[in-house]
């Protein structure tokens, strides 16, 4: 994490290069991020929305905004900005990604799949968008696939604790009682605070 100081420079030179040249959407934007770091939400969503009055498709700002509206609690408009961002940039895959994550928040669980396997579809390295399609499955009752993508979930991320948790559930659902035990423990081993009632549940099988 930089110093104060060196975001305080860093911000320094973005005002620096919004005053030179204020219709380039790159400076707002990073102007925004630097006042994000300092937690200035207001400042930073005014800057991201200056970025996109020059720049439409600087998809990153739209996701930015609705990482703002995020941390404010509101899921919708979160949605809103995501969708905004995919609208602006085919194959934006973090765009996808915190649509589904707002999707499955929402209880919409078909909506959040479709835009998840859209995600690992653009990017077969989004970890977090494989983690959270995993879930998705298996809410969905789709243990299989749920299986399947936790299994690619701790091939990016051999230790990841959450990855091993929500396999080991999975397996548990599957009836695959061995497995389940073996990536629960190994949850645990990885510091992970694995919920009581799948401990308990497990305990039957060993």
């Amino acid at each position: 994490m930089p110093k104060a100081k060196n975001v305080e420079e860093y911000i320094a030179r973005q005002q620096a290069a919004v005053a030179a040249n204020p219709e380039c959407g790159t400076s707002h934007y990073n102007l925004a991020i630097g006042l994000l770091g300092q937690k200035k939400y207001d400042e930073a969503e005014a800057e991201l929305f200056a970025a996109i009055e020059c720049s439409p498709t600087l998809a990153e700002a739209y996701v930015q905004l609705g990482g703002i509206r995020l941390q404010r609690g509101d899921l919708e408009g979160c949605l809103h900005f995501n969708k905004r961002a995919v609208q602006s940039r085919a194959g934006f895959a973090e765009g996808y990604g915190n649509i589904g994550f707002v999707q499955l928040q929402l209880g919409n669980i078909d909506e959040a799949i479709s835009a998840l396997e859209k995600a690992v579809r653009w990017n077969p390295k989004f970890l977090q968008a494989y983690t959270t399609l995993a879930n998705a499955y298996l809410m969905k009752g789709m243990i299989d696939e749920s299986v399947d993508t936790g299994l690619k979930v701790i091939e990016l991320a051999p230790d990841f604790a959450v990855g091993h948790n929500n396999l080991g559930i999975a397996y548990l659902e599957k009836g695959l009682h061995d497995l389940a035990i073996k990536h629960i423990d190994q949850a645990v081993k990885l510091g992970y605070e694995v919920a009581p009632e799948i401990l308990d549940e497990i305990k039957k099988y060993r």
